[in-house]
């Protein structure tokens, strides 16, 4: 009698997993049973043929390429669907259907598809179209339909017209996530390098020059990220989330110097803690607000007032690199390099706060040497 209770508990346990599980991709789903309806009713008044299965399943299929993607794949997509479909349905009144004839059109397709130079995706779906007519339509050797192609033109289109106007997608969220991530490692890196200078540990200082190399590969995928956010802002209403594209949009070449001077940075002070273990004292605190102007200005894109606290450190870590003394080489190197990643920092927050005119905004040189630097 113990165990009746637990049935009602294990009960609401799979039903709230289930919830948790459709929260994330019900918007998705939504989005492609309209899309689905929408092509069909739409095909079933333009064209003549009563059941346009084609024109649901390309709808489908640009769904799935244009939620949080490049409509440019979208459109390559339903290109694939288009041209499978005119290859299959040409061949068909040639060597009729069945099974061995289902694989010459699929060969034959993708063929078709490679020799016209296009990409592996459409490839791909000019192969799985040309065996979605043979497997559909029992029906298609009977004769040519050129409704089928305006089929798969108006699936995708309507794919395209209900994720921009009814779902449109976020054009600012994936280049968020991925600057996110970037800056997460970039300021990690300025700290286990301040660490390192400040425990003169020359194999902490390796580690933190592994870990500033690894962040260029970080800076391109921001990059391509944000290529795909404004292409997808073309056609997706105005919506707030584009202010925080800009910001990313004018500021992100500028944080990409950022990540290379920090690399130098790292090499810099692996060579002066392994050649000389003597580190100023203030050299690790310069680095450190380094760190800290980063993270500052990652929270900047969302909260732009972030964007002067972030300065104001970087400035501070230069005016604390200039104080360094200037006897050895190896330090000045180092507090050269910190400077520089300051005046990257410095330019970035500048980017990120000025919504108004980027180019009204002195030059960062000239800040840093009218705040004491």
């Amino acid at each position: 009698m113990f165990r009746l209770p637990l049935i009602p508990t294990r009960m609401r346990a799979a039903v709230a997993a289930l919830r948790v599980r459709l929260r994330g991709r019900m918007l998705a789903i939504v989005q492609t049973a309209a899309a689905a309806f929408v092509a069909w009713e739409l095909a079933v008044l333009l064209l003549p043929d009563p059941r346009p299965s084609f024109a649901a399943i390309a709808a489908v299929i640009a769904v799935g390429a244009t939620h949080d993607q490049q409509a440019r794949r979208a459109v390559q997509l339903v290109g694939g669907v288009v041209l499978g479909i005119t290859v299959a349905d040409v061949l068909i009144q040639l060597i009729g259907t069945g099974a061995w004839q289902m694989g010459v059109l699929v060969l034959l397709a993708m063929s078709a598809a490679v020799a016209l130079g296009a990409g592996e995706i459409v490839v791909v779906e000019a192969g799985v179209s040309a065996i979605l007519l043979v497997a559909l339509d029992p029906g298609a050797a009977e004769g040519f339909q050129i409704s089928r192609i305006f089929e798969g033109i108006i699936g995708g289109g309507t794919a395209l017209a209900v994720s921009a106007v009814f779902f449109p997608p976020d054009p600012a969220l994936a280049p968020s996530r991925a600057a996110q991530a970037m800056f997460v490692e970039l300021g990690r890196a300025l700290e286990r390098i301040a660490a390192a200078l400040e425990a003169r540990d020359v194999a902490a200082a390796e580690r933190a020059l592994n870990d500033a190399r690894g962040i260029d590969s970080m800076v391109r995928a921001v990059e391509e990220e944000l290529a795909s956010g404004v292409e997808t802002a073309r056609y997706t209403p105005p919506r707030a989330s584009r202010s925080v594209l800009d910001r990313y949009e004018r500021s992100i070449p500028q944080i990409d110097y950022a990540v290379r001077n920090t690399r130098v940075l790292a090499r810099n002070a692996v060579t002066l803690v392994r050649d000389h273990g003597d580190v100023p004292e203030s050299l690790p605190a310069a680095v450190r607000d380094l760190s800290n102007a980063v993270w500052e200005l990652a929270a900047a894109y969302d909260a732009p007032w972030h964007a002067e606290p972030g300065r104001a450190l970087a400035v501070r870590a230069a005016s604390e690199a200039a104080t360094l003394p200037d006897e050895r080489p190896d330090v000045v190197l180092v507090g050269g390099q910190v400077r520089s990643v300051a005046v990257d920092l410095v330019r970035a927050a500048e980017l990120v706060a000025a919504d108004h005119d980027p180019h009204a905004e002195r030059p960062t040189e000239e800040l840093l040497v009218t705040s004491g630097t």
